[in-house]
């Protein structure tokens, strides 16, 4: 058994009989259970490894200032402070994963704090408000959330006992069983997806495959694209085939769903490796269900994806911001950049024939792109839809030249 340590994060002045459940059964099964007190308000008699009092003073805040505070940025605090504690832990080799309880208040706590730990750390929260929307909480890190069923108040109970050790046990298990992330052999390629530009992922991807390397596929979420830019900030990609900019439109505009958690297409320049940046699906914006589409974008070209999910075309004025707002990005990239644009459509749907295509609104976006573009990088223009053999073909080899520019021995 391993010598790491299970962090149990938890508002015990609400929910001391469950934190005196879980260190003991974390610890009955040979782990040691370093418990965290978040909590703000009532007295309790649980001595935790580190007193809400330590926890608020490494947010910033002595705990007797706290009531000065607003509700919200008291929450922020005792995140934040629960979060260096996690991230030194973590650093000394100590931490085998991260285990939380709570409502609203205690899962926005452990949230901020989980969120602050690597990708690959088991990290799950047992949460009342975990069957709504949780992207507020996880955004894009690897956060499991386990819907309580009960409230979490009086103790472990007939239905509490049981999701609580299958919280605690999952916890455990990741820690014992998983495998721990880090770079392979091959030199790490990622790319970008749509079901739109599906063909073409998949087919360059087999491509650089063969070639050797590691492809890893982000669907173009919103999240996903935001978790491949933290993964390049910390030097586990070398390459990037962006053949999906389309988060690149909500961060401009906001409304997508697809809207990035923090900024598409800056991580890779600022890290210099190679990119080759192609505005797939760019050219048009994600809603949820018809009723969702805001009036202002109604009775425009519109693609029915599925019953929660409707494409709207974009305007030439748009596209030409996405292009200026692209453009602004990639100039200010470190490493080789070239731009491939697929002239006969940036996803299946914008196709000739699609129920998205219209050429001229996308001329808009490549004009504007071209004339604020750096002369250095080149912008290469194919005579294909994207999804087409020939346009895969290409990316694939201009991203291996690319990538043998930076690194010869690939």
């Amino acid at each position: 058994m391993t010598a790491k340590s299970i962090a149990v994060i938890v508002t015990i002045d609400t929910k001391e009989a469950e934190t005196f459940f879980l260190h003991d059964f974390i610890s009955s099964h040979g782990w040691n259970a370093i418990v965290l007190d978040v909590s703000t308000r009532n007295p309790h008699s649980f001595a935790a490894a580190f007193p809400r009092d330590q926890v608020s003073l490494r947010g910033g805040v002595p705990f007797q200032e706290l009531g000065t505070l607003r509700r919200d940025e008291i929450m922020r605090t005792m995140g934040l402070g629960a979060a260096n504690i996690l991230q030194e832990l973590h650093a000394k080799g100590e931490l085998g994963g991260v285990l939380a309880i709570g409502g609203n208040q205690g899962t926005a706590i452990a949230a901020i704090a989980m969120r602050a730990l690597p990708t690959g750390v088991p990290k799950l929260i047992v949460s009342t408000v975990a069957s709504g929307n949780v992207r507020p909480y996880v955004e894009y890190k690897d956060i499991t959330m386990m819907f309580s069923v009960a409230d979490l108040l009086g103790g472990a109970n007939t239905v509490s006992r049981t999701i609580l050790s299958n919280a605690a046990g999952a916890v455990m298990g990741m820690a014992t069983y998983g495998l721990p992330m880090k770079a392979g052999n091959k030199p790490v390629i990622a790319t970008t997806a749509f079901g739109n530009t599906d063909a073409a992922v998949s087919a360059a991807s087999k491509i650089l495959v063969e070639q050797g390397f590691e492809v890893i596929p982000f669907h173009a979420s919103g999240a996903c694209g935001s978790a491949m830019e933290e993964l390049i900030e910390n030097g586990l990609i070398h390459g990037v085939l962006d053949l999906t900019t389309h988060e690149l439109i909500g961060e401009v505009f906001g409304l997508d769903i697809y809207t990035p958690l923090r900024p598409r297409l800056e991580a890779a320049g600022k890290k210099g490796i190679p990119q080759v940046v192609v505005p797939g699906a760019l050219e048009y914006f994600c809603f949820g269900p018809p009723e969702s589409i805001p009036p202002s974008f109604r009775g425009r070209m519109t693609h029915y994806h599925n019953p929660y999910n409707t494409n709207v075309k974009a305007t030439a004025e748009e596209l030409t911001v996405v292009g200026r707002a692209l453009a602004k990005k990639l100039n200010k990239s470190l490493g080789p950049v070239t731009v491939l644009i697929p002239a006969k459509g940036w996803s299946e749907n914008g196709r000739l024939g699609g129920s998205l295509y219209d050429p001229v609104v996308d001329e808009a976006l490549v004009n504007a792109l071209e004339a604020a573009l750096n002369p250095e990088i080149k912008l290469i223009k194919i005579d294909a839809n994207i999804n087409d053999p020939i346009f895969a073909e290409t990316a694939a080899k201009t991203m291996q030249e690319l990538m043998k520019q930076v690194y010869k021995t690939c």
